[in-house]
């Protein structure tokens, strides 16, 4: 339990000083995008040391669609403590995620009125994902959106090489 909170209380620095306020209008939108680019490598890195961690005694994946029902079950639960609540997929490299809970949300809000601050919370989680997708070998491009806090959608799709 104290690690949750300790995790959050982390998440919430690293954005505060990653996507501190600018100094002037002009440079709203840069700092805006870089910060994000920022918070998102940082989940990426983070997210390749851990799918190397919990794979280490792990059989190899089938394919696809194996990689992602590990992702959903073992990886989510072990950073977010709950699996993820809905995994769909095309069958054809695009996968859905959602998560009706998601922890760094609720944090923030249950209602519409920080619904425009979203993108900061979900960027390092977006780039944990895609870290820990190129580890196992899928180049993917990870996209989060938020309707209705604390519910989200994780975007994953898959690039042929």
């Amino acid at each position: 339990m104290a690690d949750e909170v300790l995790f959050e209380f982390l998440h919430m620095e690293i954005m505060s000083y990653v996507c501190e306020e600018p100094i002037t209008r002009e440079d709203t939108e840069k700092v805006r995008g870089t910060g994000l680019s920022t918070l998102e490598g940082m989940g990426f890195r983070v997210g390749q040391g851990l799918i190397e961690r919990f794979t280490k005694d792990s059989p190899t994946f089938k394919d696809d669609l194996d990689i992602m029902k590990f992702l959903c079950k073992e990886f989510w639960s072990s950073i977010f403590r709950k699996q993820i609540d809905n995994l769909r997929t095309n069958h054809q490299g695009t996968y859905v995620l959602q998560d009706n809970k998601f922890s760094l949300l609720t944090s923030i809000s249950s209602g519409k009125q920080h619904l425009e601050e979203a993108p900061k919370y979900l960027a390092y989680s977006c780039g944990l994902l895609r870290g820990a997708l190129s580890t196992l070998g899928l180049e993917s491009v990870v996209t989060a959106d938020v309707s209705l806090m604390p519910s989200c959608k994780f975007q994953i799709v898959i690039q042929k090489v």
